[in-house]
């Protein structure tokens, strides 16, 4: 498809010289996306603690969810009955699901935290001490084991896209293989090979879908690119998904984080201009700049609400614990310079006293900062692109951000 005869259309409207950054935005079926973009994720439709409504007034501009979660919980056809996932958790703007492939084979399988690659392991041995396998991957898709009752499921590429159509974000993932930088050479090979041999299937499953469900509105069908920390895998993958009819592209998979720049820029420059490039997985400041610069439009990260659950909150001079005794008596905002409902109305001491008094108000009131700290950080970064002062504004705010 040409950009102007896309199903899910992507203008870019700036670009920053001697970079990969630019600004666009992708036009989807429930509203508009500008990019450079930060997607909060929803995993079980919901952003955990927060109202969809407080998402909106933070700047959320779409949300992301999970392919997996929804499909065992509540189930893809009741989300489906409800008239898709948007209308299900009434938010009325833009969604995603990612395919549930890194869930299959993450949850209850437990793989090792290790960024190392100095040992040969098969891929039956990149498991967790006490944890056993539950999902086992074949040519066909992957039979895993579900984390809620132990009941046996299997995912197929077709099966991924019949359950994300049922969900009905407006753009979805083809189902990918999840690997480790534990994994060897050789089995980082076979799956970038098998992930693309399943995004051919997906491609088809979604054509068939998409003719079969004229009722519903049109959803873009992502590739995801593998490879690992493997610059000629990495290319190889961003070429094969380039080919098929894919109306944008995700990275993820293994990345070491000191060479998130490098990975993306050795992938885009494989990958089309006219379609939106998403990083999967990526919230940390210092990476969202990284991202950007070589050339990702979208990212997608739990930690904002993560942490702020356990009590860290995000400052322009780094992060921070609420419960330390210093903000005991505090009666200061989280941030004075941030315009979220809860830096305008709540203290520090008020919310040192939520979480030592165990109370679920803390939670919320954390992840509305935190989320809009993110997005808002991100909103800032496409408008240094635009102006052309990104360079400045990241050695300005990571100097800051990082300089405890």
């Amino acid at each position: 498809m040409t950009e102007a005869g896309s199903a899910l259309p992507f203008h870019i409207e700036a670009r920053l010289p001697g970079t990969g950054a630019r600004a666009g935005v992708i036009d989807t079926p429930h509203g508009p996306i500008r990019t450079p973009a930060f997607i909060p994720v929803g995993t079980k439709a919901t952003v955990k603690a927060v109202l969809p409504e407080a998402m909106a007034a933070v700047g959320a501009q779409a949300v992301l969810a999970n392919a997996y979660h929804l499909y065992l919980q509540p189930g893809a056809d009741i989300v489906d009955e409800a008239g898709g996932l948007g209308a299900f958790m009434n938010w009325p703007g833009p969604t995603m699901t990612d395919s549930g492939g890194f869930q299959v084979m993450s949850l209850g399988v437990g793989f090792k935290k290790v960024l190392a690659m100095d040992t040969e392991v098969r891929s039956d041995d990149v498991i967790a001490e006490g944890k056993d396998r539950l999902a086992r991957v074949d040519e066909d898709g992957v039979t895993f084991t579900s984390h809620l009752d132990g009941s046996r499921h299997r995912f197929t590429p077709e099966v991924a896209m019949q359950v994300q159509h049922r969900i009905g974000a407006d753009i979805i993932f083809a189902f990918d293989e999840l690997t480790t930088l534990l994994n060897t050479r050789r089995y980082q090979e076979e799956s970038v090979a098998r992930t693309y041999r399943w995004a051919q299937r997906c491609v088809a499953e979604h054509a068939r879908l998409t003719r079969e469900r004229r009722h519903r509105p049109y959803q873009g069908l992502y590739g995801v690119v593998q490879g690992a920390q493997y610059e000629d895998l990495r290319r190889e993958a961003a070429r094969g998904l380039a080919s098929l009819d894919l109306d944008g592209f995700g990275i993820g998979g293994a990345i070491d984080k000191s060479r998130l720049e490098q990975i993306v820029r050795w992938v885009v420059a494989e990958l089309p201009e006219d379609r939106p490039r998403h990083l999967l997985g990526i919230g940390e400041p210092d990476d969202l700049f990284a991202g950007v610069v070589a050339g990702a439009d979208t990212f997608d990260c739990v930690a904002a609400s993560r942490v702020a659950r356990n009590a860290s909150a995000y400052h322009p001079t780094g992060r921070f614990n609420v419960v330390t005794a210093a903000n005991r008596r505090s009666f200061e905002p989280l941030d004075p310079a941030c315009d979220c409902y809860t830096c305008g109305r709540y203290t520090r001491a008020y919310l040192h006293h939520l979480f030592k008094a165990k109370e679920m108000l803390a939670a919320t009131l954390v992840t509305i900062h935190n989320e809009r700290f993110i997005i808002r950080l991100v909103e800032r970064i496409r408008d240094s692109v635009v102006a052309g002062d990104f360079a400045a504004f990241r050695e300005d705010f990571l100097g800051r951000y990082y300089s405890a």
